[in-house]
């Protein structure tokens, strides 16, 4: 009996502590967007943390959408060519990755390069009281060091997003028309009339600005309130990696409903 009370007293303890950390972020979310101001103001700062999380992530997004693209048009092919559809292989990229696999594998990716970035960042000015310093001194951190790196974030995940496409298409098409033997114009021709600039485009780069929102906050958040120690930063940093992926493909199925359910 007392087993089942233990039991019961830890699930009522974890959902408690959840929705006390889930309050703590939305705080921390509301503080970091009403705090944007001077991020625009002074955009030479958020000019510098673009070229940190963007640039740096360069390289593996357009190298990931590359091959991303070649799988697609092997994948692709395999099994339009079973129903007499190999031309439409053009339309089932870019819609592949204009609507999911551009925005969410490009989120994952930032994520893992860029998320962990910030939160050891800011989770080591944590470790060495730099914040701290900032607010005796009347500095609100948030508005100070955290603002232009979130701003950076949201605006980059759209950038990388495009790019992550275009090259898996290119990438497609290199597999479909050189190698498969496709032709070329029948691949460009269908992609111009299947992919609509709303639905299609416009719906993707909506995904991109959620998922820069949510990366970005939560990697600030868990470097904002990682424990001064070395251990501390580690787990914030795996923590970083995990909740965004969590978040990024649950926020892509809610947005997904939203967005391409019909009825």
């Amino acid at each position: 009996m007392m087993g089942i009370f233990n039991w019961i007293s830890s699930v009522g303890a974890w959902a408690l502590s959840g929705v006390r950390t889930l309050g703590n972020f939305s705080r921390f979310l509301f503080r970091l967007v009403v705090n944007l101001g001077p991020s625009f103001t002074r955009f030479q700062d958020t000019l510098k943390q673009l070229y940190f999380v963007g640039n740096y992530s360069l390289v593996i997004i357009l190298v990931s959408g590359l091959f991303v693209g070649f799988v697609l048009g092997l994948q692709g092919d395999y099994v339009l060519s079973s129903y007499g559809s190999e031309q439409a292989l053009g339309v089932l990229v870019a819609l592949s990755l204009l609507r999911e696999l551009g925005p969410v594998v490009t989120a994952l990716l930032f994520a893992g390069r860029a998320g962990t970035s910030l939160t050891a960042e800011i989770g080591l000015m944590n470790a060495g009281e730099q914040l701290s310093a900032l607010e005796m001194m009347g500095v609100d951190p948030i508005r100070r060091i955290l603002g232009p790196r979130f701003l950076a974030c949201v605006i980059s995940m759209p950038l990388l997003a495009i790019m992550f496409s275009a090259v898996g298409i290119i990438g497609s098409w290199v597999v479909a028309v050189p190698l498969i033997g496709l032709d070329s114009g029948a691949f460009w021709a269908q992609m111009q009339a299947g992919v609509e600039v709303g639905p299609d485009i416009g719906n993707g780069i909506i995904k991109t600005f959620v998922f820069g929102v949510a990366v970005g906050a939560i990697a600030l958040y868990e470097g904002y309130t990682a424990r001064a120690t070395p251990e501390g930063v580690s787990s914030a940093t795996t923590r970083t990696v995990v909740v965004s992926s969590l978040v990024v493909l649950g926020l892509d199925f809610i947005l997904t409903a939203f967005m391409f359910t019909h009825g």
